[in-house]
């Protein structure tokens, strides 16, 4: 695994900590460089997908460079919620489909995975937006799940004449033209591939802060609100990652957990 690629970026999320409201105010700056996930992860021998693996393709100078855009951890109760804005050569979008791109949620884990890597290897350009547990608070988890699909897509390297936003909602003050889509995760192969992405970018962030909170059993839950999470949280309380606009969160009346 290449975990030192894609420029070192350190995402810094920032949260409290302290079981009342004051105590979190107390912002503990988080670095989770170390936890990045990769999607330089080998493919199964066993199960290859047909497609080739084109180095860098660059979009033709006549058509018009479409970004999908989906977003992923609305309705969890831990951690940030990721954005994903995925460009793709127009000559390989039938081949994704066939090889099995479509709505995240539709697929196993591990198809996600390996369509991840391939996705990320054809991709014109693919990137990873993030709002943090402490702007999921402060804005409401809408507002955060557009915040960070506007950063997935000015982070792109190559601007999109027009973005394909999956949902009902604009995104607020962006000056690419852009056109929501409902369902277009099941509409869209530039959509569902960002939903791929995004789905297991943040999959993979939060198994590995599993690690330090085992209290949650996130490895399985992914940070959503299964009974094992809601009775870690009455249990062991919040951790610095929960979200206290959650009401699942807020009933937690002990300690904040520290990480084992």
């Amino acid at each position: 695994m290449k975990e030192e690629g894609r420029g070192k970026k350190a995402l810094r999320l920032r949260s409290g900590t302290g079981k009342k409201e004051e105590g979190r105010n107390k912002e503990e700056e988080v670095e989770i460089f170390t936890l990045f996930p990769s999607f330089h992860l080998p493919l199964p021998p066993s199960s290859p997908l047909p497609l080739s693996p084109f180095p860098s393709p660059s979009p033709s100078p006549h058509s018009q460079i479409i970004a999908g855009v989906d977003e992923v951890g609305r309705g969890a109760l831990f951690g940030p919620v990721v954005a994903a804005a995925c460009i793709l050569p127009s000559s390989l979008l039938d081949e994704l489909a066939s090889c099995g791109v479509r709505d995240s949620k539709q697929l196993s884990a591990a198809n996600r995975s390996r369509l991840a890597v391939k996705i990320r290897e054809v991709a014109v350009d693919c990137q990873i937006g993030v709002a943090s547990v402490t702007e999921i608070d402060r804005l409401n988890i809408l507002q955060a799940s557009l915040l960070a699909m506007k950063r997935a897509i000015l982070k792109l390297k190559v601007k999109p004449d027009l973005c394909l936003v999956d949902g009902n909602q604009r995104i607020p003050n962006l000056s690419i033209e852009q056109e929501t889509m409902v369902k277009g995760d099941s509409r869209s192969i530039q959509i569902a591939a960002a939903s791929i992405v995004a789905k297991v970018w943040r999959d993979e962030l939060i198994v590995r802060l599993a690690v330090k909170y085992p209290e949650y059993d996130l490895t399985n839950n992914k940070g959503y609100g299964t009974a094992k999470h809601k009775l870690g949280l009455e249990l062991y309380g919040r951790s610095a990652f929960h979200r206290l606009s959650f009401s699942p969160c807020r009933k937690s009346d002990n300690n904040d957990a520290q990480p084992s």
